[in-house]
Protein backbone atom coordinates (compact mmCIF):
# COMPACT_ATOMS: atom_id res chain seq x y z
CA UNK A 1 0.00 0.00 0.00
CA UNK A 2 1.21 3.48 -0.84
CA UNK A 3 -0.47 4.99 2.22
CA UNK A 4 -1.07 3.61 5.71
CA UNK A 5 -4.57 2.64 6.80
CA UNK A 6 -6.09 5.45 8.85
CA UNK A 7 -7.99 4.50 11.98
CA UNK A 8 -9.96 7.09 13.95
CA UNK A 9 -10.84 5.99 17.49
CA UNK A 10 -13.46 7.59 19.70
CA UNK A 11 -12.93 6.81 23.39
CA UNK A 12 -12.91 8.18 26.91
CA UNK A 13 -10.17 8.07 29.53
CA UNK A 14 -12.70 6.81 32.11
CA UNK A 15 -13.88 3.91 29.91
CA UNK A 16 -12.48 0.52 31.00
CA UNK A 17 -13.44 -1.08 27.69
CA UNK A 18 -11.56 1.66 25.81
CA UNK A 19 -8.24 0.62 27.37
CA UNK A 20 -9.02 -3.06 26.79
CA UNK A 21 -10.08 -2.25 23.24
CA UNK A 22 -6.88 -0.30 22.70
CA UNK A 23 -4.82 -3.35 23.55
CA UNK A 24 -6.93 -5.63 21.37
CA UNK A 25 -6.71 -3.19 18.47
CA UNK A 26 -2.93 -2.92 18.87
CA UNK A 27 -2.67 -6.71 18.70
CA UNK A 28 -4.94 -6.75 15.65
CA UNK A 29 -2.76 -4.16 13.94
CA UNK A 30 0.30 -6.28 14.76
CA UNK A 31 -1.36 -9.34 13.23
CA UNK A 32 -2.30 -7.30 10.15
CA UNK A 33 1.32 -6.32 9.69
CA UNK A 34 0.78 -3.31 7.44
CA UNK A 35 1.17 0.39 8.14
CA UNK A 36 -1.54 1.86 10.35
CA UNK A 37 -1.97 5.45 11.52
CA UNK A 38 -4.17 6.10 14.56
CA UNK A 39 -5.89 9.29 15.67
CA UNK A 40 -7.86 9.50 18.90
CA UNK A 41 -11.06 11.49 19.29
CA UNK A 42 -12.88 12.72 22.38
CA UNK A 43 -16.00 11.13 23.85
CA UNK A 44 -17.27 11.84 27.36
CA UNK A 45 -19.27 8.99 28.88
CA UNK A 46 -20.30 11.00 31.96
CA UNK A 47 -19.79 14.72 31.33
CA UNK A 48 -21.71 15.55 34.51
CA UNK A 49 -19.14 13.85 36.76
CA UNK A 50 -17.50 16.38 39.10
CA UNK A 51 -13.74 16.89 39.06
CA UNK A 52 -13.56 15.47 42.57
CA UNK A 53 -16.13 12.70 42.87
CA UNK A 54 -16.96 11.82 46.46
CA UNK A 55 -17.12 8.04 46.64
CA UNK A 56 -15.59 4.85 45.32
CA UNK A 57 -16.20 3.01 42.06
CA UNK A 58 -19.16 1.07 43.43
CA UNK A 59 -20.77 4.36 44.50
CA UNK A 60 -20.13 5.76 41.03
CA UNK A 61 -21.74 2.80 39.29
CA UNK A 62 -24.69 2.77 41.67
CA UNK A 63 -25.25 6.46 41.01
CA UNK A 64 -24.88 6.35 37.22
CA UNK A 65 -26.35 2.94 36.44
CA UNK A 66 -28.90 2.54 39.20
CA UNK A 67 -27.51 -0.78 40.42
CA UNK A 68 -26.62 -2.14 43.85
CA UNK A 69 -23.11 -2.15 45.27
CA UNK A 70 -23.10 -5.94 44.98
CA UNK A 71 -23.95 -5.74 41.29
CA UNK A 72 -21.30 -3.07 40.87
CA UNK A 73 -18.73 -5.33 42.53
CA UNK A 74 -19.58 -8.16 40.18
CA UNK A 75 -19.22 -5.86 37.17
CA UNK A 76 -15.83 -4.65 38.38
CA UNK A 77 -14.57 -8.18 38.98
CA UNK A 78 -15.59 -9.17 35.47
CA UNK A 79 -13.95 -6.22 33.74
CA UNK A 80 -10.81 -6.57 35.89
CA UNK A 81 -10.53 -10.19 34.81
CA UNK A 82 -10.93 -9.31 31.14
CA UNK A 83 -8.35 -6.53 31.48
CA UNK A 84 -5.85 -9.05 32.83
CA UNK A 85 -6.21 -11.14 29.66
CA UNK A 86 -4.70 -8.25 27.68
CA UNK A 87 -2.00 -7.45 30.24
CA UNK A 88 -3.71 -4.66 32.16
CA UNK A 89 -3.88 -4.62 35.97
CA UNK A 90 -6.86 -2.44 36.84
CA UNK A 91 -6.88 -1.12 40.42
CA UNK A 92 -10.42 -0.05 41.22
CA UNK A 93 -9.61 0.35 44.91
CA UNK A 94 -7.31 3.27 44.06
CA UNK A 95 -9.16 4.70 41.04
CA UNK A 96 -10.18 8.34 41.36
CA UNK A 97 -13.34 9.20 39.42
CA UNK A 98 -13.30 12.61 37.81
CA UNK A 99 -14.51 14.71 34.93
CA UNK A 100 -12.43 13.92 31.84
CA UNK A 101 -12.88 17.01 29.69
CA UNK A 102 -9.49 18.48 30.65
CA UNK A 103 -7.82 15.14 29.92
CA UNK A 104 -9.37 15.27 26.45
CA UNK A 105 -8.11 18.82 25.99
CA UNK A 106 -4.65 17.58 26.97
CA UNK A 107 -4.79 14.81 24.38
CA UNK A 108 -5.56 17.42 21.71
CA UNK A 109 -2.69 19.59 22.94
CA UNK A 110 -0.42 16.54 22.80
CA UNK A 111 -1.60 15.88 19.25
CA UNK A 112 -0.48 19.39 18.28
CA UNK A 113 2.96 18.46 19.62
CA UNK A 114 3.14 15.05 17.93
CA UNK A 115 2.59 13.19 21.22
CA UNK A 116 -1.06 12.16 21.10
CA UNK A 117 -0.52 8.39 21.19
CA UNK A 118 1.91 8.62 24.10
CA UNK A 119 -0.39 10.96 26.06
CA UNK A 120 -3.44 8.77 25.55
CA UNK A 121 -1.63 5.70 26.85
CA UNK A 122 -0.17 7.60 29.81
CA UNK A 123 -3.57 8.90 30.88
CA UNK A 124 -5.24 5.49 30.66
CA UNK A 125 -2.51 3.85 32.70
CA UNK A 126 -2.56 6.66 35.25
CA UNK A 127 -6.32 6.33 35.70
CA UNK A 128 -6.92 2.59 35.67
CA UNK A 129 -3.64 1.16 36.93
CA UNK A 130 -1.94 3.78 39.08
CA UNK A 131 -4.88 5.54 40.76
CA UNK A 132 -3.67 8.96 39.62
CA UNK A 133 -6.02 11.94 39.35
CA UNK A 134 -6.65 12.87 35.70
CA UNK A 135 -9.11 15.73 36.16
CA UNK A 136 -7.05 18.52 37.71
CA UNK A 137 -4.74 20.70 35.65
CA UNK A 138 -1.72 20.33 37.95
CA UNK A 139 -1.98 16.54 37.93
CA UNK A 140 -2.45 16.45 34.16
CA UNK A 141 0.59 18.66 33.71
CA UNK A 142 2.66 16.21 35.78
CA UNK A 143 1.64 13.39 33.45
CA UNK A 144 2.27 15.51 30.36
CA UNK A 145 5.84 16.18 31.43
CA UNK A 146 6.39 12.42 31.64
CA UNK A 147 5.78 12.07 27.90
CA UNK A 148 8.02 15.01 27.03
CA UNK A 149 5.59 17.93 26.91
CA UNK A 150 6.37 21.37 28.30
CA UNK A 151 4.62 21.86 31.63
CA UNK A 152 4.13 25.62 31.32
CA UNK A 153 2.63 25.27 27.85
CA UNK A 154 0.30 22.51 29.06
CA UNK A 155 -0.94 24.55 32.01
CA UNK A 156 -1.52 27.58 29.80
CA UNK A 157 -3.44 25.53 27.25
CA UNK A 158 -5.64 23.85 29.86
CA UNK A 159 -6.32 26.99 31.90
CA UNK A 160 -7.37 28.87 28.75
CA UNK A 161 -9.38 25.92 27.36
CA UNK A 162 -7.48 26.42 24.12
CA UNK A 163 -8.39 22.95 22.83
CA UNK A 164 -11.95 22.70 24.16
CA UNK A 165 -13.35 23.50 20.71
CA UNK A 166 -11.47 20.48 19.33
CA UNK A 167 -13.01 18.27 22.00
CA UNK A 168 -16.48 19.53 21.15
CA UNK A 169 -15.85 19.04 17.42
CA UNK A 170 -14.97 15.39 18.07
CA UNK A 171 -18.16 14.97 20.07
CA UNK A 172 -20.25 16.52 17.32
CA UNK A 173 -18.64 14.20 14.77
CA UNK A 174 -19.52 11.24 17.00
CA UNK A 175 -23.14 12.37 16.99
CA UNK A 176 -23.06 12.72 13.20
CA UNK A 177 -21.72 9.17 12.90
CA UNK A 178 -24.36 7.88 15.29
CA UNK A 179 -21.76 6.76 17.85
CA UNK A 180 -23.51 6.10 21.15
CA UNK A 181 -20.85 4.08 22.96
CA UNK A 182 -17.11 3.70 23.00
CA UNK A 183 -14.61 2.51 21.99
CA UNK A 184 -15.62 3.05 18.39
CA UNK A 185 -13.19 2.56 15.51
CA UNK A 186 -13.60 4.10 12.05
CA UNK A 187 -11.28 2.40 9.58
CA UNK A 188 -10.26 4.20 6.40
CA UNK A 189 -13.37 6.44 6.67
CA UNK A 190 -15.39 3.44 5.47
CA UNK A 191 -15.91 0.82 8.16
CA UNK A 192 -17.02 1.13 11.77
CA UNK A 193 -16.11 -1.33 14.49
CA UNK A 194 -17.88 -0.92 17.83
CA UNK A 195 -16.55 -2.15 21.16
CA UNK A 196 -13.50 -4.02 22.42
CA UNK A 197 -13.60 -6.71 19.74
CA UNK A 198 -11.13 -9.56 19.47
CA UNK A 199 -7.83 -8.76 17.80
CA UNK A 200 -8.80 -10.98 14.86
CA UNK A 201 -11.75 -8.69 14.08
CA UNK A 202 -9.47 -5.67 13.79
CA UNK A 203 -6.87 -7.61 11.81
CA UNK A 204 -9.58 -8.75 9.41
CA UNK A 205 -10.99 -5.27 8.93
CA UNK A 206 -7.55 -3.81 8.26
CA UNK A 207 -6.76 -6.62 5.81
CA UNK A 208 -10.05 -6.02 4.01
CA UNK A 209 -9.22 -2.36 3.53
CA UNK A 210 -5.77 -3.28 2.22
CA UNK A 211 -7.32 -5.79 -0.19
CA UNK A 212 -9.85 -3.28 -1.48
CA UNK A 213 -7.14 -0.69 -2.03
CA UNK A 214 -5.05 -3.20 -3.96
CA UNK A 215 -8.05 -4.08 -6.12
CA UNK A 216 -8.66 -0.41 -6.88
CA UNK A 217 -5.05 0.05 -7.93
CA UNK A 218 -5.17 -2.98 -10.22
CA UNK A 219 -8.59 -2.19 -11.70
Amino acid sequence: MSEPVKVDIWSDIACPWCYIGKRKFEEGARQFGGDVVVEYHSFELSPDTPVDFAGDTADYLATHKGISRQQAGEMLSRVTGIAKTVGLDYDYDSLQHTNTVKAHELIHFAKSQGKQIEMKERLLKAYFVEGRHVGRIADLADLAVEVGLDREAVVQALESSAFLADVRADQQQAIAFGIQGVPFFVIDDKYGVSGAQDASVFAGALAQVASERAAEVNA
